[in-house]
């Protein structure tokens, strides 16, 4: 019997307009990124998606070179489009990316028209889908005119790959360049995705105000900082199935700290008094910003989906609550 999603799944979830676009975002989207490679269990793989969908999360966001190894998990989630979603292609959100390396070669990275398109065509292929939801440009290119980065992906619309674009890992300046040239060809940039929350705070007086000033949504990616802004690393041991033990290149042993356990055992402090993870109290701090349109989680389990989808549900932070983690995050500075 082919798998249902359940029919409440719109029921509580919160959908944000994207910037001035039409297009409306869950509260919290999937990541699939480094839990969906081929190292990676294919169940598990299809549990996390198989109930973030039925939480109403409808937005799976993918790069040519997620996995490990890279197009894998473009390739994860190409099966479980062909097993489960495929009958709700049109209620859910694909977007993907291309500007990191992904083969050898001079073009297979960056920013050129020549990568850009092939990179795309690729992806479809691996997913089994006629067009994305969303195509990003992954990186500023400082060697390849912004005019033609913008052209390829006006292009890409216009052939009918993508419905949107974006732009990801641009600073404000850069953002603001690139929605005027995207503007002045007919295809705006309608999100950014860039890192946000509590330990990285940049984008607040650099991209949040260009995002709003231009009508650009904003997806904040690693919301979590990596799983310090969890309950994961506050104890005296580091847990063996974590991604700092496994000596991860986005989170490794010395990043854990005391100056940054400190800040995340007093804020763990806020959250239980409010009845709350410290993940749930971290997303509801980053989706306090008017210009952000939702947190881009990873999983490595259905239960933190939930989690995520729990915060996305609760009250925004009052003004004590900013204030009380202001305090702490000052401290720190």
């Amino acid at each position: 019997m082919r798998w249902q999603a359940a029919a409440s799944r719109y029921d509580a979830m919160p959908y944000r307009r994207c910037g001035a676009s039409g297009l409306r975002l869950p509260a919290i989207s999937l990541g699939l990124w480094h839990n969906f490679g081929d190292a990676a269990d294919p169940a598990r793989q299809r549990e996390i998606v198989r109930t973030a969908f039925d939480l109403g999360v409808t937005a799976f966001d993918l790069a040519n070179n997620y996995g490990p190894p890279p197009g894998s998990a473009e390739s994860s989630f190409g099966r479980i489009l062909a097993q489960d979603l495929r009958p709700y292609r049109d209620e859910i959100v694909v977007s993907t990316k291309a500007g990191y390396t992904m083969w050898p070669g001079p073009y297979g990275d960056w920013g050129s028209r020549k990568y850009l398109v092939a990179s795309l065509d690729q992806s479809l292929d691996r997913m089994g889908l006629e067009y994305v939801d969303i195509f990003y440009h992954h990186r500023p290119d400082p060697a390849t005119p912004l005019e033609e980065t913008m052209a390829a992906l006006d292009h890409i619309v216009r052939s009918g790959r993508a419905l949107y674009v974006g732009v990801s890992n641009y600073t404000g300046e850069q953002t603001r360049l690139a929605a005027s040239e995207l503007r002045r060809l007919g295809t705006p940039c309608i999100v950014n995705q860039s890192r946000y929350n509590m330990f990285v705070r940049k984008a607040e007086s650099d991209l949040l105000p260009v995002l709003e000033q231009e009508g650009i949504g904003g997806i904040a990616f690693s919301p979590l900082a990596q799983g310090l802004l969890t309950d994961r690393y506050l104890g005296s041991a580091l847990p063996g199935d974590s991604r700092a033990a496994g000596n991860s290149a986005f989170l490794r042993t010395e990043h854990l700290t005391e100056d940054s356990l400190r800040v995340a055992r007093a804020l763990h402090a806020i959250a239980e008094g409010g009845g709350q993870s410290l993940a749930q109290l971290a997303l509801r701090w980053v989706l306090r910003q008017p210009a952000v349109t939702s947190a881009l989680i990873g999983a490595s389990k259905p239960a933190q989906v939930l989690d995520a989808v729990l915060a996305a549900r609760m009250p925004a932070l009052d003004a004590g609550e900013v204030e009380a983690i202001e305090g702490i995050l000052r401290r720190d500075a």
